[in-house]
């Protein structure tokens, strides 16, 4: 299979649904150590009583950025290390957003879980550009926790 041939089956799929995960819970102790790592303690992500207290969900609740940082992860398929499974791709690397809104908190113990469309394949010297629209659902909840247009680039 070629690069050529990639492009166009992926080309095919444009406007359509690429990918469903699994779902995710994210926990108090993911929570707590994204803010470890970006420094973020704000009450709001890691003190449970004042957040019971004070907060408008009664829980703390997850960064927007934590979120948006589990796209990698909620964009594999079950069971495969790579996003996109094509043998004439070697890697594929996150390219950067073009767009992303926070539109929705996630709960502490909430389960979240990634679905992607594909928008737009564009060939580029020795790689392919995907813009994909990526949605983290949370279960039970009609409104999503965020939406985003990741730019992806794979190379032969």
């Amino acid at each position: 299979m070629t690069l050529e041939v990639t492009r166009e089956r992926l080309r095919s799929r444009i406007g359509t649904e690429v990918h469903a995960g699994e779902w995710l819970v994210i926990d108090q102790a993911r929570i707590d150590a994204f803010a470890a790592a970006t420094g973020d303690h704000q009450w709001i992500h890691v003190d449970r009583e004042r957040a019971l207290r004070d907060s408008p969900w009664h829980c703390t609740i997850a960064h927007g950025f934590l979120t948006l940082s589990l796209v990698p992860m909620l964009r594999r398929a079950p069971g495969i290390a790579e996003s996109v499974p094509f043998t004439d791709v070697r890697t594929t690397i996150n390219y950067g957003v073009n767009r992303v809104r926070f539109m929705n908190p996630v709960r502490e113990g909430a389960r979240i879980r990634g679905r992607s469309s594909l928008l737009s394949v564009e060939e580029l010297p020795g790689a392919l550009e995907l813009i994909e629209q990526f949605t983290v659902e949370i279960e039970g909840e009609k409104k999503p926790a965020c939406v985003a247009e990741i730019v992806l680039r794979l190379y032969p």
